[in-house]
């Protein structure tokens, strides 16, 4: 099948939505773009701002104009949305494709299946992998994206051109593109994000609940606030990824349990040489990953 990618539907109007639209305007590759959502705050906002050039709350005239529908909402609600979306894809003479942004990937999978009972062939699940602790189609960014890696889970039954639409267009951000099987991805996400902000979390709410809470954060350096900077991201998206990737997100916690326990055991027996062993692979290891990200995003002539 054919497609165009001339109009893109943007669905939930914030950061990534309104960076994606803002980055599509400026390589050229969609010439209009159309917000949705059930409010019109943040839509109007974009209209004000230049983001996109109309909105409209009516999913069914959304679905009728645009080639391309990016669902830009939290997890749980792009799920849901998909299973509203879907449907009416069938009752459409124009044949859009649907994509996301959601950081996990198995659930908009089975919401998808769930509905339709089986892999749609022109929907192409997404995820950037960027972002920022700000929030809002304010904080959007065209160059959010640039030299970074934007992961699709291409499923059998995927229409390889729509397929390929979706990877053009997130090229055109300046992005780079992989493909991952889609528990791959919640596996690997799971441990190198999830994880992490789940930790960042934990320890900020510990260590105010403590009763030394105030000098505590009085006297917090510069490597408390590099490690706990994410624990400022917003608490219902990573709620609902927490939720959503349930599964491998437990794996992941209870591997590094076991590993914390592992050095806690050291630390309480004065095991010197197992606690430099540990934290010099640590270091070797973030080291290599620091000039690999430096190499990576060294611009080029």
């Amino acid at each position: 099948m054919k497609y165009s990618n001339d109009t893109v539907a943007i669905l939930g109007l914030g950061l990534i939505g309104g960076s994606l639209a803002r980055s599509l305007r400026a390589s050229g590759f969609s010439q209009r773009f159309i917000g949705y959502g059930h409010r019109d705050k943040s839509l109007r906002r974009g209209v004000e701002l230049g983001v996109i050039d109309e909105f409209t709350l009516d999913l069914d005239e959304l679905i009728e104009r645009a080639d391309i529908l990016v669902v830009c909402a939290p997890t749980l609600i792009a799920a849901d949305m998909l299973r509203q979306i879907l449907p009416r894809l069938g009752q459409s003479a124009r044949p859009a494709i649907v994509t996301d942004v959601a950081s996990v990937k198995g659930n908009m999978r089975d919401a998808a299946i769930e509905v339709m009972g089986a892999m749609p062939p022109q929907l192409v699940l997404g995820h950037p992998i960027a972002g920022s602790e700000r929030s809002g189609v304010d904080a959007s960014d065209p160059d959010l994206f640039v030299n970074h890696r934007v992961i699709l889970t291409p499923e059998e039954g995927n229409d390889p051109a729509a397929v390929e639409v979706i990877r053009s267009m997130w090229a055109s951000t300046g992005a780079e593109v992989v493909d991952m099987a889609v528990d791959d991805h919640d596996a690997v996400l799971a441990a190198t994000s999830h994880l992490p902000h789940i930790l960042a979390y934990a320890l900020v709410d510990a260590l105010a609940q403590s009763s030394a809470s105030t000098d505590i954060f009085r006297f917090a350096a510069g490597g408390f606030r590099d490690f706990t900077r994410i624990a400022s991201s917003d608490p219902a998206m990573w709620r609902d990824i927490s939720i959503a990737n349930r599964s491998a997100l437990l794996d992941s916690i209870d591997s590094f349990s076991a590993h914390l326990d592992t050095l806690r055991q050291a630390v309480q027996a004065g095991e010197a040489e197992q606690l430099f062993a540990t934290f010099s692979r640590a270091k070797q290891a973030r080291d290599e990953f620091a000039a690999t990200l430096a190499e990576r995003n060294r611009p080029t002539e």
